[in-house]
């Protein structure tokens, strides 16, 4: 297929007649100057590049929207069932280059940017990442959505327009520094804000009850505040099929510019007040809700955008039928972790209050439409609600919850009649001094699936976290391995390794990963590899130069670069890492003749706000940096940085860069990762534990071709409860691992400042340390002594990573969404 084939004719109608949108670079190039001046008022002669940016987005963003049109009425001509996919994130990053390729026409734009005195590269960094989520669930969502379209799934992704991303984060004097992430600033080229459909959402308020003709129960919420849900649509195109979806992204606004009766009481402040406190729903992504305020503006996000999604779903749903009963064959919602697990007692509503449905009804539909995705291992991280918040925001959905309890703790009582313990254990509510609603049992009971997003994530939900439920509902629980989408992360990211891997063996692998197998034969091909490495050392140059323009560093691309890019947690074990940085330090200056590797260890990542230690721990790291970076007797043999404000920009820049990926979070509490396949994909080899899907990699690159190190699940449980070295024991029995923690103890790296990492030292030497840092410390230096000794070796090295890329066929979204689309949608994939 060439580039221009994605010029394919669009029709009118899903049979009338076609019609074309010219791709041709001479027709873009026109298409451009038309924006400039029609949509930006600006003259093509005067113009920079950030108008040609934007001019350029409109262009694109005709071409999907006919493209959109056309798909929306195949949809609508074929009575296909629809598929909802709600997140409280999509993290999608920028959208300018991913359009191009999967549109089909990245050489004619190129040449039409050209033409205008321009080059593509710089148009490019004009655009703004799209700040709609934080972290691996929201960027798991954006994959989703490409391979969705791709496969021509006739779906949906909704959630929230946030005005401003979680934070940007600068790095002052070593600490996090949090900023707005006004993203939105100069607006986006890439949506489309719709005047309708326009819905009202409901809050606090209080219910009404009464009996029906029939003499049967029925509520009415009355008296409630109410906030306008204004759509934005995103399209999202897929590759090279004529196929685009959209995004649909909720808007707040207060459900009158301005309340007249404030005005009527000469209060204008108070209506100023009144709409702005409207519109704070969709303004910020994940507000702080340590406090009561911060928790019920996050019900409130939860709550706006799922009552505006069911609204969309049943204006859609009742166009085509007047009666509910083809429900659930017309509608599959995927609800993405705990957060709009609240739209199970909504559609309960809906159907009950509005609609006028008998419960049984009402609850068969409910669930046969709802599947619900779990993302953690952290009992804490599964989302509660006071039943005093939730009943003061949403009154009607806590009866309606109680209701939902009821019934299911009278069928628990039937199966299981005097184990009152097992029924507190499944109970929807929390029974406490605080009664607490919980959210993942809700979205349990709710769902007619629930599923894990790796094999040792979803045993562990089976076996650990909900082996009641899975003793209840035999079946229900199922493992849907998490995976990436290969346009982006791969033909987009990489493209010199892209063009390498196409030329060797056809373009078939962008569509079907498996066929990357392919080039497991030429792995023994002098020539190939070298071609390989060559790719690699570009890359490398590339993220060289752009650490030094951000970092004020200078790295030698020549050095292994041994990256850990992820959100700081102290699960994920950056600390872990910066202790083995110490030990190589000390060892270079201990044994500069020794033969070691050059490294330069890069991490990136934010810490969430409130998360103190997590902040001190980017403080170790860049202190160190500072320490080592700077001592002549190291001579650039190893060096540390750390890139501030990560984003998917960012990471499309660093994982094709990187030589070793640590995935090395404490076994048992990653549910799977994406990271990790990701950094694989592009010729990385893995450092990490047996957690989430580094098993699956292992299962399927071999263990010849990939670093395990540490305890399994199994063993850090049982280490956990009985604590057979304490961290001192270690410390005392390895002089190594006892320099390492004096350093950090006497303020080796912190200026003298004993007091400044002591925190951190205490979790270390701490017997019930929750993530066995030191338990697993010896094992992870001896592993790391082994990357050190393959690094050495070159064609040893750049053969294991040739049979990573060879063998991640199974870890493409693609396949992901079949499982997805077969096994729990019920919707056939073309």
């Amino acid at each position: 297929m060439t580039a221009t084939d994605s010029a394919m004719p669009q029709s009118a109608s899903a049979t009338g007649p076609k019609v074309f949108f010219p791709t041709s670079a001479e027709s873009i190039k026109d298409n451009i100057i038309h924006h400039l001046m029609s949509f930006q008022g600006r003259d093509p002669e005067r113009s920079g590049a950030t108008d040609i940016y934007k001019a350029l987005a409109y262009t694109l963003r005709d071409i999907m929207v006919e493209k959109w049109i056309q798909t929306q009425k195949t949809f609508y001509a074929k009575k296909k069932k629809r598929v909802y996919y709600l997140s409280l994130e999509f993290l999608i990053g920028r959208s300018l280059e991913n359009s191009l390729i999967n549109l089909g026409i990245f050489d004619e734009v190129t040449k039409a940017i050209g033409d205008l005195g321009y080059d593509m590269d710089e148009i490019r960094e004009h655009e703004e990442d799209a700040a709609l989520g934080n972290g691996g669930l929201g960027r798991l969502a954006a994959c989703f959505m490409d391979s969705i379209a791709t496969l021509k799934i006739p779906a949906y992704g909704y959630g929230i327009h946030y005005e401003y991303g979680l934070f940007f984060q600068q790095l002052i004097d070593g600490y996090q520094v949090e900023t707005p992430d006004n993203w939105l600033r100069y607006g986006t080229p890439w949506e489309f804000e719709r005047r309708m459909p326009v819905f009202s959402v409901h809050f606090y308020g209080r219910v009404s009850s009464y009996l029906d003709e029939n003499g049967c129960y029925r509520a009415k919420w009355i008296d409630t505040k109410d906030v306008m849900a204004i759509p934005c649509d995103m399209m999202i195109p897929g590759f090279r099929n004529n196929h685009v979806i959209n995004m649909r992204l909720w808007t707040a606004r207060a459900s009158r510019e301005l309340d007249l009766g404030f005005f009527s009481r000469g209060d204008y402040i108070g209506a100023v007040e009144s709409k702005v406190s409207s519109e704070t729903i969709s303004k910020v992504l994940y507000p702080p809700d340590h406090n009561l305020a911060g928790q019920e503006l996050r019900l409130k996000q939860q709550y706006f955008f799922v009552a505006a999604t069911f609204q969309d779903i049943m204006r859609r749903y009742l166009k085509n039928n007047s009666t509910f009963d083809n429900f659930s064959d017309a509608v599959a919602v995927q609800l993405n972790d705990t957060h709009p697990s609240i739209a199970i007692p909504e559609l309960m509503r809906l159907l009950l209050d509005i609609e006028g449905l008998g419960w049984e009804k009402a609850w068969d539909i409910c669930t046969k439409t709802f599947a619900y995705t779990n993302h953690t291992l952290m009992p804490e991280a599964l989302e509660k609600w006071t039943v005093e918040l939730l009943g003061k925001v949403l009154p009607r959905h806590l009866e309606i919850i109680y209701e939902i309890n009821q019934r299911f703790l009278d069928m628990v009582a039937l199966q299981y009649p005097g184990d009152t313990n097992k029924m507190r254990k499944m109970s929807i509510i929390e029974e406490g001094p605080i009664k607490k609603v919980r959210m993942a049992n809700l979205a349990i009971v709710g769902s007619h699936s629930v599923n894990g997003v790796a094999e040792l994530h979803t045993r562990l939900l089976k076996d650990r976290l909900f082996p009641h439920f899975n003793a209840f509902y035999p079946g229900k629980f199922n493992s849907k391995t998490n995976g990436i989408t290969p346009r982006r992360w791969l033909l987009m990211a990489n493209r010199g390794l892209a063009d390498l891997i196409t030329r060797s063996i056809g373009p078939g692998w962008i569509t079907d990963l498996s066929q990357l197998q392919g080039i497991e034969e030429f792995a023994d091909d002098s020539g190939f590899r070298v071609s390989w490495r060559d790719v690699k050392k570009s890359n490398k140059a590339r993220l060289a130069q752009y650490i030094e323009h951000h970092c004020r560093i200078r790295v030698n691309p020549e050095t292994m670069f041994d990256v850990q890019v992820k959100r700081i947690h102290e699960y994920k074990r950056q600390l872990l890492n910066a202790l083995h940085v110490i030990h190589l330090y000390h060892r270079l200056i201990r044994e500069p003749e020794r033969n070691l590797a050059p490294r330069t260890m890069i991490f990136a990542g934010k810490a969430a706000p409130s998360y103190w230690k997590a902040k001190l721990i980017i403080k170790l790291i860049t202190s160190i940096g500072d320490v080592v970076n700077n001592d002549p007797r190291i001579a650039g043999r190893l060096q540390v940085t750390f890139l501030p404000n990560y984003n998917v920009s960012q990471a499309e820049m660093i994982m094709p860069a990187a030589d070793l990926s640590e995935q090395i979070s404490t076994a048992g509490t990653e549910a799977s990762g994406t990271g990790n396949m990701k950094f694989a994909l592009n010729g990385a080899l893995t450092i990490g534990t047996l957690d989430g899907a580094n098993i699956e990699i292992l299962e399927e690159v071999g263990r010849e071709n990939i670093f395990i190190f540490g305890m399994t699940t199994e063993e850090a449980e049982y280490e956990r409860l009985n604590v057979s070295r304490t961290p001192w024991e270690i410390c005392q029995a390895n002089p190594d691992i006892m320099q390492i923690i004096d350093a950090i103890r006497n303020g080796a790296f912190s200026r003298g400042n004993t007091g400044l990492f002591q925190p951190l030292v205490d979790s270390l030497l701490d017997p019930h340390d929750p993530y066995l840092l030191m338990a697993d410390l010896q094992s992870y230096i001896a592993c790391q002594q082994k990357v050190n000794d393959v690094f050495l070796d070159e064609e040893a090295w750049t053969r294991m990573a040739i049979m990573n890329v060879a063998r991640m066929g199974k870890f493409s979204t693609d396949r992901t969404i079949r499982e997805y689309a077969k096994e729990i949608w019920g919707v056939p994939v073309e």
